[in-house]
This record gives structure tokens, sequence and C-alpha cells, in this order.
């Protein structure tokens, strides 16, 4: 669901050229579900081939991918493996609340009523492990490294960056900063639109914590007093009211036992956020782009416009240098270049 921090967070324009080089840690089901909810059809029907297999997680991930590559941003995608105990409530919530949308879809169709239809179809949105696979499969085609995290693939994402091995973590939602990455970019989604957007959001951490006054720890307890994945929050309690709170710097058990929660399920969930689940991950190498394997998986299998596909595979031929240090930033070099690619099919 991620955290509303949009209004506590100091976050700065971030001009596409500024990313050229850089390797960002991209939350993959983040990503996916936005795909997943928006890449639909009038009726909200998502996209599939003539087989009847949804297919709009590829289009989003092929072209997201092949998208930042052209603007010389390095994407390492990060998938989610197993939740923690603390999330099953909060998944539980989640399939509730599907197969409602699920039914107001449903009768919106019957009414006739195509805009509602859409807009609840999109919150019945379901990744699967068959379509996770596939995603992976993809981007080992085109050459750009995953990640599978042991547990939330936000708190791998917020790891790699913390140890250097990215530059950032990528992620609509505010959640990595609460898993301790130091900066977090806002806002790919844009460059998805023709250029529509002049750049992403860049959020520091270290400079939102000093612009809040507070600390690593009460930037966690912020975050449960207003509800996380693994907690439900304090009723009547938003953003702006809990920073209040923890600007009087009670301290972590007072703070909590203020606001009615119990020290010991709070303790349970800034463990969590504390001390992440993540692998140790060497800097991923980028390699060069299988156009036989993209086509194989898109076209033939499941029937996008070859045109499309090569188009995009073209935009993807030139992406910065690997770089021995993620912080430092490098010139241009063609795959072409570097690896004597062949020519699209």
């Amino acid at each position: 669901m991620g955290l509303p921090l949009r209004d506590l967070v100091v976050a700065q324009e971030l001009p596409w050229d500024a990313l050229s080089g850089r390797t960002l840690a991209v939350d993959g089901y983040n990503a996916v579900y936005q795909f997943l909810a928006t890449l639909r059809q009038q009726d909200g029907q998502l996209f599939s081939d003539a087989e009847g297999r949804v297919t709009s997680h590829l289009m989003g991930v092929f072209y997201r991918t092949t998208s930042l590559l052209h603007e010389g941003v390095l994407p390492i995608w990060v998938f989610d493996g197993k939740p923690p105990e603390r999330k099953t409530g909060t998944i539980r919530q989640r399939i509730v609340a599907k197969e409602k949308a699920e039914g107001e879809w449903q009768e919106a169709l019957a009414a006739g009523d195509l805009e509602t239809a859409r807009k609840k179809a999109a919150q019945t949105s379901r990744l699967t492990r068959p379509m996770v696979d596939e995603l992976k499969k993809l981007l080992d085609a085109l050459g750009v490294p995953s990640v599978q995290a042991p547990s939330e693939g936000e708190a791998q994402a917020a790891v790699m960056a913390a140890r250097g091995t990215v530059w950032a973590t990528a992620s609509e939602d505010y959640d990595t900063m609460l898993f301790g990455a130091p900066r977090l970019v806002r806002g790919l989604a844009a460059r998805g639109r023709a250029g529509s957007s002049p750049g992403a959001q860049l959020v520091d951490r270290a400079e939102t914590l000093s612009s809040l006054g507070i600390n690593d720890e009460e930037l966690i307890v912020l975050g449960i007093v207003v509800g996380t994945d693994f907690n439900e929050g304090v009723r009547g309690y938003g953003p702006k009211k809990a920073l209040k709170l923890v600007q009087e710097h009670l301290g972590f058990r007072a703070t909590v036992e203020k606001v009615g929660l119990d020290p010991a399920e709070a303790k349970e969930v800034l463990e969590i956020f504390r001390h992440p689940q993540a692998v140790d991950v060497p800097t991923p190498a980028f390699g060069p782009v299988d156009d036989a394997a993209v086509r194989a998986l898109l076209v033939e299998e499941h029937g996008f416009s070859e045109e499309r596909v090569r188009a995009a595979i073209a935009r993807a031929r030139q992406r910065p240098r690997a770089s021995s240090s993620p912080q430092e930033a490098h010139g241009h070099q063609t795959l072409l270049e570097t690896f004597g690619g062949t020519n699209p099919p």
C-alpha cells in the first residue's frame, strides 16, 4: 500500500540526464502492479495474446526497461520472495478487497458503465509466480539483471542501495526509506509517456531526516504509528500528527505506549525494518540484447508487434558502459561497440 509520506519528505527534481549511468534497484512488484492496473482495455480487461494469456506485465516491463536504457538509466529489477508472517493480515485484506472489486467490476460491466468498470478492474490485479518467471526470462534476454529477494523486494532494494551495489532504489512507495535506502527515485513511469516529463524525483534519506529533525529509528516509529504492511496504524494519526509525536523524542517504548500500541508487537515491526532480509548481491553485470530470445518470447509466443519490438530493441542498444562504481556516471557506449552485437531481426 505504501506509506503516505509525500508531504513530509524532501524531494528534488532530477533531470533524466542526471540519471544517465546510474544503477537503480527497481521495486519490481511495485512497478508491475502499476502495469497491471493501468495497461487494460476499455472494459477493464487486461491485454492478452491469442490464447488468452495475460501480456500486460510483459508490455509494461519491456517498454519501461527499453525506454530507461535509452535514457542511460540502468535498472536492476528486484522481485519479492516470501512475505514476513507479520504481513499476513495485509495480504488477507488485499485479497478481500480484490474480491469485492471483482464483483463491482462485473456489476459495472452489466450496467454498461465502462468508466467505473475500468476503475474497479484495476483493483483486481494479481501477479503470479509464472508471470514473474516470464518477466525474468524477458529481462535476461534484454541483458538486464534481476534479483530474487528472499522476502520483501523493497527491503532487498534498500540493502543494495545502502551497500553501494546500486546508486538508489526506484519505487513509487516510500517504504524503502524505512528499510534504510539512502536514496529513492520516484516517477520513472513518466519516462514512458513520450518524454512528457522533464525528469524524476529524488528523495535523499539523510536530507529528509535532517529537515524533519528525527533519526533513523524515529522515522520507522513514525511509519509504525501511521501503519505499515506489517501492522495497523493508530486511528487518528496521519503522517503530520505522527511526525509531531516522534519529534518529542520520547524514545521508542514511551512513544508507542503513548498512542496505545503494544511495545512487543511494535518492536517486531521495528526489527523488520532495522534488519531487513536480503541476500548479498555483487554488482550486477549488464549484457547485450539477445534479439532472437526477445523475439521468440514476445513476437512468436505472445503475438507482439514485431515492428514495435524491433524499434524498442533499437532504443535499448545504447546504454552507459558498466561502471566499477555505481555512484559514478559514465559516457555512453553502444552495445555494438562493446559486444559486437547483431542487427535486429
